[in-house]
């Protein structure tokens, strides 16, 4: 991942060395990090916190897993990963009796959530998998999914359309279930390189409110530094009713490494997606 070593530079945004006590705080929610942690998605919440830190604001993290009941609306941030068939559903059932309620409510009043693969197959209508058994979700997401024949894997380049904000996202995709988009569902963007929701539409995840579900691996933020801080403002944003807004940070090394993804995805023409 490409943390940097030391604060970078802000423009606009609160002074970095301000007293912890002054800075405005963030709280994050990370659901099941011991079993939806593959491809490193661990590394989306060690993103926002680093970043929020570096935008001078004070982040805590807590971590939930199976049986533990929270309230996701006292959260300002909730991030889920991808895991296994297994992990799914048993998550679905933890979802349903712990964690769901709150979070669905919360998601309608403005909670900004990131749910990757397994996750955001589950905050969608149901999973069926390849030996029939459905797994229900949340129905947060207006999408479904089944399982396909062979897996949909590779590096990915998606460009997406989120409230307020046009970005060219790279990732990393490995999914063996096709989802697909119901009436009003709203795409988090076009596939321009790789498979997306089902390798057949050239959709990439959805948008519902301030909440993404994507296939998007990497880990996917520190590979996209742009929608790590359109997730912070909008948690932002929820919290201080827009009296808090981010600066902008050098993120020239971010910007180099995703560029090599680009041009290996899409060739020197597509860069001024970026």
């Amino acid at each position: 991942m490409l943390f940097h070593e030391q604060a970078q530079a802000v423009e606009g945004g609160p002074p970095r060395e301000a007293a912890a006590s002054c800075r405005p705080k963030l709280s994050i929610l990370s659901l099941y990090p011991e079993l939806l942690n593959v491809y490193g998605d661990r590394g989306n919440v060690l993103s926002l916190v680093q970043r929020a830190r570096w935008h001078g604001i004070e982040p805590a993290v807590t971590e939930a897993g199976l049986g533990t009941d929270v309230d996701a609306g006292q959260f300002d941030l909730v991030v889920l990963g991808g895991g296994q068939d297994r992990a799914q559903r048993a998550i679905a059932e933890d979802l349903r009796r712990y964690k769901g309620p709150s979070l669905a409510a919360a998601i309608e009043e403005g909670l900004p959530v990131l749910a990757v693969c397994a996750a955001y197959q589950l905050m969608g209508h149901f999973y069926r998998t390849a030996d029939g058994y459905e797994i229900p979700g949340l129905g947060i997401f207006a999408v479904w999914t089944e399982a396909g024949k062979g897996r949909l894997i590779g590096d990915i380049a998606v460009q997406a359309e989120l409230p307020g904000r046009r970005l060219t996202l790279v990732g990393f995709e490995n999914h063996g279930g096709r989802t697909h988009l119901g009436p009003g569902a709203r795409p988090l963007g076009r596939v321009l390189r790789g498979h997306g929701n089902n390798g057949t539409d050239r959709t990439e995840g959805v948008v519902y409110r301030s909440a993404i579900g994507t296939y998007l691996h990497g880990s996917l933020l520190p590979k996209n530094p742009e929608l790590a801080d359109w997730l912070l403002q909008a948690a932002l944003d929820r919290r201080y009713g827009g009296s808090v807004r981010l600066g902008r940070l050098d993120d020239r090394i971010e910007a180099r490494a995703r560029s090599v993804l680009l041009r290996r995805l899409l060739g020197p023409p597509f860069l001024r997606l970026s």
